[in-house]
């Protein structure tokens, strides 16, 4: 195959390294509520937040959920995506959990977008449980049946995550959790120091994370510890945009010489599916330059799901994932704020043209 390219800029695939796109349930009436004050905790303990979302994605059918998938995939894949981390978390329950991992796995057999599965069954305490019991019964009851349909090969995992957070898993729940997904062959890629000061990036680099996401309460000492174990710090800046958090310490994590990728983190809480969105916040609001902006949703990105020898650069014996820009410079696609669609003119995954925009606009 060959495509004529004159006067064109061709770049990787964008990587998005944070997902949560399984899910029934919108919460569009919560947003008015986060306008008028309310935290996310202050939601979450009302019974909204992520409960609300687990109560639906409980009652949805399989095909449901898979049809609101494919739909959620296939606009990434417009944006540039070519490879996206996805978890599950809005089950909690085990036979819940598994339905999201089997709508995964269907997505990875039929659909062309590259796909990293997670299992986050630890995204939120179950109702009428403790973190303690929940933890338990993760380590008891949920990683044994995930090992045996992954060995049967009904579902595919890569990695384990858990919400550590006040009032969610702390320390000790989270360690166990982790330790146990480890023991059956899932990298470390969690939620951690997002909310409040939880020493979750010690932790991390502690228990050899390849990544942990979030961040905005990063201690000084959890940055150095990070660095030193190579663990990626996978920023989310539409998170911190959504809440009104503060911003992660980018510049900070740059200096001490960490691995910073990027992630939509798209959820009913913050729809975007867009990572030149994510790289343009990044830029603006968090101070990162376009060259690392670039990095950290491509080579970097790869490298936090363990994935960099095959996806996030143009190389000899990569996967041949490539964006093809209308324009003359590659910068268009985070300088053109919202406007990827005028920019992007074709998507190729291993070697296929997925995506072909034929609304382009010449620049």
């Amino acid at each position: 195959m060959k495509i004529d390219c004159t006067g064109k800029c061709v770049l990787p695939g964008l990587v998005d390294a944070h997902t949560h796109p399984v899910w029934a349930g919108d919460r569009v009436h919560e947003f008015a509520m986060k306008l008028a004050g309310a935290t996310y905790m202050d939601i979450h303990a009302a019974g909204g937040g992520i409960h609300f979302t687990v109560d639906h994605t409980e009652a949805a059918s399989e095909e449901k959920l898979y049809c609101s998938f494919k739909q959620r995939l296939q606009s990434m894949l417009r944006t540039g995506t070519t490879l996206v981390e996805c978890k599950t978390g809005y089950g909690l329950k085990l036979e819940t959990e598994l339905k999201m991992l089997k709508v995964i796995r269907r997505a990875q057999k039929e659909l062309d977008i590259g796909i990293s599965p997670t299992y986050c069954g630890a995204h939120s305490v179950p109702k009428g449980k403790s973190a303690e019991t929940a933890a338990t019964d993760i380590i008891d009851n949920h990683l044994p049946a995930l090992k045996q349909m992954a060995i049967n090969e009904e579902i595919h995992v890569d990695n384990i995550d858990v919400f550590c957070e006040k009032g969610v898993f702390d320390l000790e729940c989270t360690k166990r959790i982790l330790q146990a997904g480890k023991a059956i062959g899932l990298q470390l890629n969690f939620h951690g120091d997002e909310l409040n000061p939880m020493h979750a990036a010690e932790l991390a680099a502690e228990m050899g994370a390849q990544a942990i996401s979030h961040l905005e309460e990063i201690s000084d000492e959890g940055i150095s510890a990070i660095a030193s174990a190579k663990c990626s710090a996978v920023l989310l800046p539409t998170t911190a945009y959504i809440l009104r958090l503060k911003q992660p310490r980018a510049r900070d994590l740059l200096k001490a010489g960490v691995i910073v990728s990027l992630g939509s983190d798209f959820n009913p809480n913050a729809h975007c599916v867009s990572m030149p969105i994510v790289m343009h916040l990044a830029c603006v609001n968090m101070k990162m330059s376009l060259n690392e902006a670039l990095a950290a949703a491509t080579i970097n990105a790869a490298y936090s799901l363990g994935k960099s020898h095959t996806h996030g650069s143009l190389e000899v014996g990569k996967q041949g994932d490539v964006i093809i820009l209308h324009a003359p410079r590659w910068e268009h696609l985070i300088y053109r704020f919202g406007g990827h669609q005028e920019v992007i003119e074709s998507v190729i995954i291993k070697g296929k043209v997925v995506y072909k925009n034929e609304g382009v606009l010449c620049l």
